[in-house]
């Protein structure tokens, strides 16, 4: 089975993962596409909490008694904005009515009902950039371990044209806290210009798993286990919207030691 899930180019479905698809337990995503004045309700399992982002466009969010107005707004997931998110516990009915054209992403994993539906906004996700030089980008925190939730850890990033992303390679795929967790991930790619690509290698240590992929606009790469860099090639810059999830909510990762060399600072005589 592949690791890499191609998009569908129309229609309302962009692409989707679940637990059965991706023969692992805990991660789900959906990417889907709304126009002006649609409205859908989007259920989750009594088993499953979820997040849900507004990637670009405009929409009202109702879920229960809690109606959110005016959600949105990013013309493109490359604007220099966080998006807007709601998080939803198990057995709730999302209605999602759009304004304009909307992509919008449930992230979902396994959850008991501890937390209620709220409102995540933009202004509360911490933005930062990681690496140097050609391995900078700019993460924006959506639903980060610090936030309330059960299992889910959402993020997205931007990765200038020509640098590499999530690098040095690192995994996490081993119960060893606190140096390593066990998480599983999905990798929702945007590229720009649209008809680019990005390069995405998933690997172990034994390369039991090692697959090369380039990757498409709206495409979405799952990680089980393993180190999994991207790299944006030359004139096209490169999102992703990852999501993670595992029995214990912690992201701790391991680099490859092979790569890590690079980390190390630049002695100067």
């Amino acid at each position: 089975m592949s690791l890499l899930v191609k998009a569908l180019r129309e229609g309302e479905s962009i692409v989707t993962v679940t637990p059965e698809s991706a023969h692992w337990k805990h991660v789900g995503f959906v990417a889907r596409r709304l126009v002006a004045g649609q409205s859908v309700d989007i259920a989750l399992p009594a088993d499953r909490e979820g997040c849900l982002v507004v990637l670009t466009g405009t929409v009202d969010i109702a879920v229960g008694d809690s109606t959110w107005r005016n959600l949105g707004g990013r013309g493109s997931v490359f604007d220099d904005r966080s998006p807007t998110a709601v998080y939803a516990p198990p057995s709730s009915v999302c209605r999602v009515t759009a304004y304009d054209d909307v992509e919008l992403a449930l992230a979902s994993a396994p959850a008991t009902g501890r937390f209620p539906a709220r409102l995540i906004e933009p202004q509360t996700m911490k933005r930062s950039a990681r690496g140097t030089g050609s391995n900078t980008r700019y993460v924006c925190d959506i639903l980060p371990e610090t936030e309330d939730a059960e299992s889910l850890l959402v993020v997205e990033v931007v990765t200038p044209a020509g640098h590499s992303s999530s690098y040095p390679p690192h995994k996490h795929d081993t119960d060893a806290l606190p140096e390593e967790s066990v998480l599983e991930e999905t990798y929702y790619h945007r590229i720009d210009p649209p008809q680019g690509f990005a390069f995405q290698r998933v690997y172990t240590d034994e390369r039991d798993i090692d697959e090369s992929m380039a990757v498409g606009d709206h495409d979405v790469v799952m990680v089980p286990r393993g180190y999994h860099p991207v790299v944006m090639p030359h004139g096209y810059r490169g999102y992703y919207l990852n999501v993670m999830a595992g029995p214990r909510r912690e992201w701790h990762f391991r680099n490859d030691p092979a790569h890590e060399w690079m980390l190390a600072p630049v002695s100067r005589s």
